[in-house]
């Protein structure tokens, strides 16, 4: 049964989700599209590998149409360096998983692990995980990731966060029910918004936490990613929500 209660921090919080737009309406990327110049073997990685596991461009996304059977399809949204993308479609390789990622170094470092894991169930898309979203036919993905996303801390930024109304109906018309996505965040102030925006969903999403231990601890068979580790090298406490589909 999922938890219901409302977090003591939401009492008195007192920011509003109700801004207007959010990513779905803003139609940009912010932040960094590239970092460091790329080495001349991750260049050859974006050069050579990059196109031949790419999301096409255009049409509709789906699993017959990227690995040629029907699988059930994960997406993560932002997979930074790739580790947790590569370490999951390795763990379930009769799965097929979709990266999304707008920054050139992160896909870099995630094809060099797809390269050396060889794994055949991943295809990458560099650019907008919205893109690839409204292509998906509705109830195509079984799990979506969210870990660790920009929380854009300051006020007027909560329009670019990933968790508003409008991602997250899209987000629901794409996972099949009893479909799951996952949250992780180190960010006070994400977390009481994603669970203030969540409670907003809830006829569609359904929060899989009994009691609180549930999302201050990672749940059985969670792989946390390089930034979930450093963050708490750093003494900061990461937090797991899950959501299933109702």
């Amino acid at each position: 049964m999922a938890l219901r209660l409302s977090p003591p921090a939401l009492s008195d919080w007192r920011m509003t989700a109700h801004k207007a737009g959010d990513p779905t309406t803003l139609n940009r990327l912010y932040g960094r599209s590239s970092g460091h110049k790329l080495r001349p073997r991750q260049q050859e990685l974006i050069d050579t590998l990059l196109p031949a596991i790419a999301v096409p461009a255009d049409g509709d996304v789906h699993s017959l149409g990227l690995f040629g059977d029907n699988r059930p399809l994960h997406l993560e949204i932002g997979f930074g360096s790739g580790e947790h993308l590569a370490a999951r479609a390795d763990l379930v390789p009769d799965h097929g998983f979709i990266g999304c990622e707008p920054f050139v170094n992160g896909v870099a470092a995630a094809l060099a692990h797809i390269r050396d894991r060889r794994l055949a169930n991943v295809r990458i898309h560099r650019g907008d995980a919205l893109d690839v979203l409204r292509r998906l036919p509705d109830g195509a993905l079984s799990f979506v990731d969210l870990l660790h996303p920009d929380p854009w801390p300051k006020a007027r930024h909560a329009k670019r966060r990933m968790i508003n109304d409008g991602p997250l109906d899209l987000i629901a018309a794409k996972l099949k029910p009893g479909g799951e996505m996952r949250v992780a965040t180190d960010h006070p102030t994400y977390l009481e918004w994603t669970l203030m925006v969540m409670r907003r969903h809830r006829d569609n999403f359904e929060w899989l936490a009994e009691k609180p231990s549930d999302f201050l601890q990672p749940p059985s068979g969670w792989l946390e990613t390089r930034y979930g580790a450093k963050s708490r090298r750093q003494g900061r406490r990461p937090y797991y929500l899950r959501y299933r589909r109702a």
